[in-house]
């Protein structure tokens, strides 16, 4: 029992060095994420409950935070995650709740209902101020793929191929 409780964390593996230069090594970076992702679990009820932006960090949040809780070993960690080292994994969410302060303070999802916005419809004429996004004309290629294997242009291309076949 003694060994369990005290020799294991002594047999963990020590992290040495990142390799990421300005990034140290978090030697208790599994107690530190677990930390970062419940206050970020926290933090994000700020936000209202049907946004997509809610939706996603609660997601991969409770996702982290578990695998966090199941494993004691970072190389575990960082193998289930397998989304880098689990210092970036801190620098991460470090930054995710900077982003959830802002994401409250802009408060993105606060539209009034009375917000009228300009809409433009398919060949209305479009205002100087608003920038045209329309897509150049594609490669003559295209074309010449698109007719290939639509209509006439299957059968053209299905005799090319048996064609192709018997020389073979």
């Amino acid at each position: 029992m003694f060994l369990r409780a005290i020799g294991r964390p002594l047999l963990a593996k020590v992290k040495q060095t990142t390799g990421i230069v300005g990034l140290d090594v978090v030697p208790n970076a599994r107690e530190v994420l677990i930390g970062l992702y419940s206050k970020t679990l926290k933090e994000i009820q700020a936000v209202p409950e049907d946004e997509g932006y809610r939706k996603a960090v609660e997601s991969f949040t409770n996702h982290r935070l578990k695998v966090c809780q199941e494993e004691e070993d970072w190389e575990n960690i960082e193998k289930r995650l397998g989304c880098g080292q689990v210092e970036e994994l801190i620098e991460e969410a470090q930054d995710e709740l900077k982003l959830i302060a802002k994401m409250i303070e802009w408060d993105p999802w606060g539209v009034p209902d009375d917000y009228e916005c300009e809409v433009i419809e398919n060949d209305a004429p479009v205002p100087k101020h608003v920038p045209l996004h329309r897509p150049g004309p594609l490669p003559e290629e295209f074309y010449k793929t698109l007719e290939a294997i639509s209509g006439d242009g299957a059968q053209k291309v299905d005799s090319a191929k048996k064609t192709s076949q018997v020389t073979e």
